[in-house]
């Protein structure tokens, strides 16, 4: 028995879609068709299907706040993690996934050369938290992306545990400076740069 959907609205069915659509539903189509088992990859299926689909919805709010183009904002944090999506990897994954990214934008027909070089750029520079330019796409990535993990459970220590000092800050204030552009309570968390006492347990636990 088939299921009759809205057709004012498709839910990603069928193939009368925006292009932004297309490019999200061949995102996720990757991550559930990979044959590589969560043991196999960096990130589980499942959060990388969560992260992709909030770090989305993330840059929406932020483009239409920030003034900009909101379909473009929606295929750069689709494709941000391409590589990670197609590979199970994560190690360089901004670099590696910026030519995956622009194959599949070539490949629909329906971006200029222009809109592919602002996605693509964006794609290969988001893991440059630590550097600040006048981009407002490559800034609104990093800012995206960022704060969607910070949303997640442990993040802190994670990045605490993973990065340096000054790295961390960075990622840090961009936390803090989203909640704030969002209207969101303080939260004295991001503003120390170490592990908090549950984080310390479960580092010491796994050195033992």
């Amino acid at each position: 028995m088939s299921y009759t959907y809205n057709p004012i609205y498709t839910h990603f069915k069928g193939n009368d879609i925006s292009r932004s659509e297309l490019i999200q539903r061949m995102v996720v189509q990757t991550i559930i068709k990979s044959k590589l088992s969560d043991k196999e990859r960096s990130w589980s299926k499942v959060f990388e299907l969560k992260h992709s689909s909030s770090v989305i919805q993330i840059g929406r709010i932020l483009g239409q706040k920030r003034g900009l183009k909101i379909d473009l904002i929606e295929v750069i944090c689709a494709l941000h993690d391409i590589y990670v999506n197609s590979t199970g990897r994560v190690t360089d994954h901004a670099h590696k996934g910026a030519p995956i990214a622009k194959k599949m934008l070539e490949k629909t027909k329906m971006f200029s050369k222009e809109e592919i070089k602002i996605i693509v750029q964006a794609v290969r520079n988001h893991s440059d938290k630590h550097v600040f330019n006048k981009n407002k796409y490559d800034e609104l990535i990093k800012d995206a992306d960022v704060f969607d993990c910070g949303l997640y459970e442990g993040v802190h220590d994670a990045y605490v545990f993973e990065k340096s000092p000054s790295i961390c800050r960075t990622y840090f204030d961009r936390i803090i400076k989203v909640r704030k552009e969002l209207g969101l309570p303080y939260d004295k968390r991001w503003e120390k740069v170490e592990l908090i006492e549950q984080g310390k347990k479960y580092y010491e636990q796994r050195k033992k």
